[in-house]
């Protein structure tokens, strides 16, 4: 541990600072998304620098003061981050401070409020017919491959959504339409696990199964974890009634085999796809749970950016990247001169294209774009020392959305949100950008609609004991 600078234990300082005052603070709201947040951090940062090579690949690729400098820049964040969020709190949720966290209460006294259910049930059967729509759109498109849409594992994953990696035209109808799938697949699993209404349960498992394989046999994991989570958080702390040492041993278990089916797809993504690998070499938990995890080094490319700068191969665009992550779901028919976004990164970070190829290659003039991590992103658009604060402010405005839906949790639609919110913070660690978070910024527009024009149509004769 010798090999880590002063400003690493700054750094773990902070995190356990912020640890323990999110668990005192669960009551209020802010408690559990402030968590996540740390989670995050501690994951794609520090999880880095344990997990991965850092005495013999980080300290020879970066010089120390580039190491140090880089700790000071994630100390930085959660200064600002554990001063930020709690204030921004306040001064947006204020109407609502009064009240107790919903998902603790939840938690506590188990889901039988019967205005809750009233809502998961009105809920799933809006997303019933979101969904019929989404699967009619998918026959259209691939007509006879529709039957490999929800079995992918006979063979293939027949995709209706494919589009060129550089959108054209109104390809971002696609894309939206693969958001919603992914948001209804999701909240499918949390009814699934926290309605009482046993013929929609049973239905929400049917749907799990028919919509579920379409992610788990992709080759994107954060897609997976979107699916997955949430229902097996919900299914566990909601569900699952004992004690806590009971909860905790079943998360464990059913981690360690989600790290094992992503391990197995980490071997195998590059050569053949998921379907037939699993059919070829089969899985096995005992071997792929040792799988190296490609893509968890945030810290390092941190380390990149900062290198970069010094060394004057690399300027801060000044919020240009925020801006093209702003602007993003503009479809590119309507704005023919939209930003591309991380175009600049990719080609320091040697991603360059020679101008021959494919479309889109010659479009963007990269191989491929990199992820800069939620800390080396604010550096990329503010620099290195008002960069990490940007990030920190971004997080904060973050958490206390959740942390609204928590405090509301009795509205329609905002338990199952809240849910998705939780696990897309920890995607959030790789970027902040829409294309992260369509699916929940879709399902808070959906939520907004239904419960401004569809309230007439639920019952509200049973007080709830949440509000």
């Amino acid at each position: 541990m010798s090999i880590y600078p002063f400003s690493f234990w700054v750094v773990i300082a902070l995190l356990l600072i912020g640890l323990k005052w999110s668990i005192k603070r669960i009551k209020n709201g802010i408690g559990i998304p402030m968590l996540s947040v740390i989670v995050t951090v501690s994951v794609w940062y520090v999880g880095d620098a344990l997990y991965n090579d850092y005495s013999n690949i980080y300290t020879v690729f970066f010089g120390p003061d580039i190491l140090q400098n880089a700790w000071w820049q994630v100390a930085w964040f959660m200064v600002v981050f554990l001063a930020a969020a709690p204030h921004v709190h306040q001064r947006l949720n204020a109407r609502y401070l009064g009240r107790e966290s919903g998902v603790l209460r939840l938690a506590r006294f188990g889901i039988d409020d019967p205005t809750l259910q009233q809502l998961l049930n009105f809920l799933f059967g809006v997303c019933v017919v979101l969904y019929t729509i989404i699967v009619l759109l998918a026959a259209i498109r691939l007509k006879s491959q529709i039957l490999y849409f929800f079995s992918p594992y006979f063979g293939y994953k027949a995709d209706p959504w494919t589009r060129e990696r550089i959108g054209s035209g109104f390809d971002a109808l696609l894309s939206l339409a693969f958001y919603i799938q992914l948001l209804l697949t999701t909240i499918f699993g949390v009814v699934a696990a926290a309605s009482n209404n046993k013929r929609i349960c049973i239905f929400s498992v049917a749907l799990c199964f028919l919509s579920w394989p379409y992610f788990l046999f992709d080759r994107t994991r954060n897609t997976i974890l979107v699916v997955v989570i949430p229902a097996t958080l919900c299914w566990v702390v909601l569900r699952i009634r004992g004690c806590i040492l009971k909860k905790i041993f079943i998360l464990c278990g059913c981690f360690i085999l989600l790290d094992g089916w992503m391990g197995f797809i980490i071997q195998n993504r590059t050569s053949l796809s998921i379907a037939m690998a699993l059919h070829e070499k089969g899985f096995n938990l005992k071997e792929d749970i040792r799988a190296h995890h490609d893509g968890l080094n945030m810290f390092e490319e941190l380390c990149w950016i900062d290198a970069f700068i010094q060394a004057g191969t690399f300027e801060p665009d000044w919020g240009e990247r925020y801006f093209a992550e702003l602007v993003n779901p503009i479809p590119r028919a309507l704005w023919h001169g939209k930003p591309l976004i991380g175009i600049d990164y990719a080609q320091a970070r040697g991603q360059g294209f020679d101008g021959s190829g494919g479309k889109e290659k010659r479009q963007a003039n990269i191989y491929a774009t990199i992820s800069t991590g939620l800390i080396g992103q604010g550096v990329v658009n503010f620099g290195t020392i008002f960069g990490p604060a940007a990030a920190a402010l971004l997080m904060s405005i973050w958490v206390t959305i959740l942390a609204r839906l928590d405090l509301r949790v009795d509205k329609l639609g905002f338990f199952p949100l809240y849910a998705l919110g939780l696990i897309l913070t920890f995607n959030l660690g790789r970027d902040i950008t829409f294309i992260t978070l369509y699916p929940f910024v879709f399902g808070l527009a959906a939520v907004w609609f239904l419960d401004r024009y569809a309230q007439d149509y639920i019952r509200k004769d049973k007080p709830s004991e949440l509000g």
